[in-house]
């Protein structure tokens, strides 16, 4: 499939899709979680802070799984990293003055990380498999390794 060419993906395909980009954002979320956590023991600082680091962490591990196990993109990786920048270019400052504001006023700062990154979730999903690796989905090496295999597989059926 060349990088122009719209991937073709079965109803199966994209339930796989949907169900490994919720694993590894889980394990992200337990990163940003954990790293949140960390700084509010350790720190003194305001909610924002901790929310940004602890961001960057999540959304840096996050990336670097999905694209190679979820979307299985051989795309350009600078210009993936960019498109996610913008991504969080818009999210980013939305959310930390969101949850500073909410903090602001009394909301449980647990509670407001967690509605966050729900919403995080759900929106980065669609950008992700969308935008930034929309026309590039299964053309990485693992991709192409399943397709030769499954490929393999079909010959065997046919033949038997």
């Amino acid at each position: 499939m060349s990088n122009t060419e719209k991937p073709k993906l079965s109803k199966r395909d994209n339930i796989i899709q949907a169900v490994k980009f919720a694993l590894f954002s889980a394990s992200a979320g337990l990163i940003q979680l954990g790293s949140f956590s960390l700084l509010d023991l350790a720190t003194g600082w305001s909610y924002w802070p901790k929310y940004l680091l602890a961001l960057t962490l999540s959304v840096l591990y996050n990336f670097t799984l999905n694209r190679r196990f979820t979307f299985k993109s051989a795309n350009n990786v600078p210009l993936a990293m960019l498109l996610v920048a913008l991504y969080y270019a818009v999210f980013t400052p939305l959310s930390t003055w969101w949850g500073d504001a909410l903090d602001k006023i009394g909301w449980n700062e647990y509670l407001i990380l967690a509605l966050t990154m729900l919403a995080n979730f759900v929106t980065e999903f669609l950008y992700q498999r969308f935008v930034v690796f929309g026309k590039s989905i299964n053309t990485n090496d693992l991709a192409k390794k399943e397709q030769m295999k499954n490929k393999a597989a079909d010959e065997d059926a046919a033949n038997n």
